[in-house]
C-alpha cells in the first residue's frame, strides 16, 4: 500500500530529518519527495510505500501527527487512492 504524506508549517531546521527518521524507524520507504519554502513556510509532500511497515495505517498516522506537534508543523497521511480521488474532483 502506498500513501501520501503532507507536511506544512513555519520553516525551521530538522523538519525533514524528524519525519524521515520516524518513517525509517517504522520500515516505511520514501518513493518520492517534493519540498519547498514559500516565504518562510515549509511545505513537503511524500509518496511512501507502507508494504514493510509493521504498524497499522492509523497507528503510523497518529505517530506522524504527534511528531508534527512536537516540531510545530501539520502532518497528514492519506491512502494514495483517497488522495487521488479527492484531487480528481
Amino acid at each position: 500500500m502506498r500513501a501520501i504524506i503532507t507536511v506544512v508549517g513555519k520553516d525551521k531546521v530538522g523538519i525533514i530529518a524528524a519525519i524521515s527518521s520516524l518513517l525509517a524507524q517504522n520500515n516505511v520507504n520514501i518513493l518520492d519527495i517534493s519540498q519547498t519554502i514559500m516565504q518562510g513556510f515549509f511545505t513537503m509532500i511524500m509518496l511512501v510505500d507502507l508494504q514493510d511497515c509493521k504498524l497499522k495505517f492509523s497507528e503510523l498516522k497518529d505517530l506522524l501527527i504527534k511528531k508534527g506537534q512536537e516540531i510545530g508543523v501539520d502532518v497528514n497521511m492519506q491512502h494514495e487512492d483517497l488522495f487521488n480521488s479527492i484531487n480528481r474532483i
